[in-house]
């Protein structure tokens, strides 16, 4: 069975055209497509990138692929670590519950790379990024991944890999080897680095779009990799288990892609559903805001993956992230969410940090069994004068239960990208990007938008 499976997701990969993709996956995968620029964008302006990128770039071969916010241009492997590594740096980039990761930013920044080298069509890089999400992720949303390891890094690699092969014409007969090939050299990135505050952590969606490249010049190389390496990597290796017939269920005909959220919040996603539940507590409030002197202490109940969130003493900035505490804590003191909150002026603030500490985050064993198709959080925030005040979240914001207004994502992808590319270029690189399949050539157009 397994055999059959990856041929299966092969075809698929390999003989997919527009056409066979229905109009709203299509119009999602541009959503996102353009979610992933913006937060690459902004995420490119962080020191540490900065600094990755003036000791990086002047070693590596030239290229016309554009490192996104950097001004700069480079060849299409380091450009996509580059992108890759800054469109997470923010812990702002879109996801999808059922296929259990970040589908967008490990393919998105390589197929960008390799339609810009090849001259590519727009409709060609949005086919090529829609099949490869939904094949990448399938196999992903088929693994029973170990809870110590982090997405970032595995799965990636396959959607990179399709992608990039798409782009580059690969012979369809080597898609089944490439998939094998590209699913023998993931990254085993794990989750205690993110919660003490380990910015490793985003090396690894860099390194997928890195390496799945590198698994097409393998496959047109005559390498050869395990027949049933996604058994092996994916059941044994990284999951505890494997469903090869789950991946390929519904494959052409129900689109998981359209299954993902895109983030309003600047945080990891399992702390979303707390957060919800706080905002909507606030706006319920005179004036919409409590005062943190007030709380004597906050009481977080949710599913498992939300509970690991429940470090109260942050580091650094991009600690805060992956601290329900800390979130709802600077929240409650700046009454609103916004990028601010998540600064190092928020971690060196004392009023913030105590009220962290006096913040707990539980796991609900109900909400757990009720996890994916809803994310739980019971909130209940105790006031220093006996008050008790209540919020609750079943579905987080940005799930299909619960979609975002469209223009608070097009409002998010130029308040990110605004800053780091200017007004005018962001505009026509948003409009562009929501009219792909019209776009002649890629690399044109991203040196028209002023990449």
């Amino acid at each position: 069975m397994l055999l059959g499976s990856v041929e299966r997701l092969a075809q698929f990969a390999a003989q997919t055209r527009l056409s066979d993709i229905p109009p709203p996956v299509l119009s999602r995968a541009k959503a996102i497509i353009a979610d992933t620029v913006a937060v690459i964008a902004a995420g490119m302006q962080a020191p540490e990138l900065k600094s990755l990128c003036r000791s990086h770039l002047p070693g590596v071969a030239a290229g016309p692929c554009v490192v996104i916010g950097a001004g700069q241009r480079t060849n299409r492997l380091d450009a996509a670590l580059l992108n890759g590594t800054a469109g997470v740096w923010l812990d702002f980039d879109e996801g999808n519950l059922f296929m259990r990761g970040h589908p967008g930013i490990q393919l998105i920044p390589a197929a960008l790379g390799c339609a810009e080298e090849r001259r590519a069509a727009g409709a060609d890089l949005l086919a090529a990024v829609a099949v490869a999400y939904e094949a990448c992720g399938r196999v992903s949303g088929a693994s029973r991944m170990k809870q110590i390891i982090h997405p970032h890094g595995t799965f990636g690699t396959i959607g990179a890999a399709i992608a990039a092969a798409r782009l580059e014409g690969l012979d369809p007969r080597l898609f089944g080897g490439l998939i094998n090939l590209s699913a023998s050299i993931p990254m085993a990135n794990n989750r205690h680095a993110m919660l003490h505050g380990g910015t490793i952590r985003n090396w690894g969606a860099g390194y997928s779009g890195y390496m799945g490249q590198m698994a097409v010049r393998l496959a047109q190389a005559d390498f050869a990799a395990a027949p049933d390496a996604l058994n092996t990597v994916y059941g044994s290796v990284l999951g505890d288990a494997f469903d090869p017939q789950q991946m390929v269920d519904g494959l052409g005909s129900r689109w998981l892609l359209t299954d993902g959220y895109i983030k309003l919040y600047p945080t990891g996603r399992y702390s979303h559903a707390a957060m919800d539940a706080l905002i909507d507590l606030l706006a319920r409030q005179p004036g919409g805001r409590l005062d943190p002197a007030a709380v004597a202490r906050i009481e977080v109940k949710t599913f498992r993956l939300g509970a690991m969130l429940d470090v109260k003493t942050v580091k650094n900035a991009f600690n805060t992230r992956f601290s329900i505490p800390f979130a709802l804590a600077s929240i409650i003191y700046h009454g609103r969410c916004s990028l601010e909150c998540f600064e190092e002026a928020a971690v060196a603030n004392p009023a913030i940090q105590s009220l962290a500490q006096r913040t707990d985050v539980t796991e609900d064993p109900e909400h757990e069994a009720r996890y994916p198709r809803e994310q739980i959080a019971d909130l209940v925030v105790h006031l220093k004068d006996g008050q008790v005040l209540r919020g609750r979240c079943e579905v987080m914001r940005g799930e299909p239960g619960s979609p975002h207004d469209p223009r608070d994502l097009e409002r998010k992808f130029h308040e990110l990208a605004g800053p780091a590319l200017g007004r005018s270029a962001a505009q026509r690189l948003y409009e562009g990007l929501m009219s792909l399949e019209r776009i002649a050539d890629v690399r044109a157009f991203t040196l028209e938008a002023g990449l």
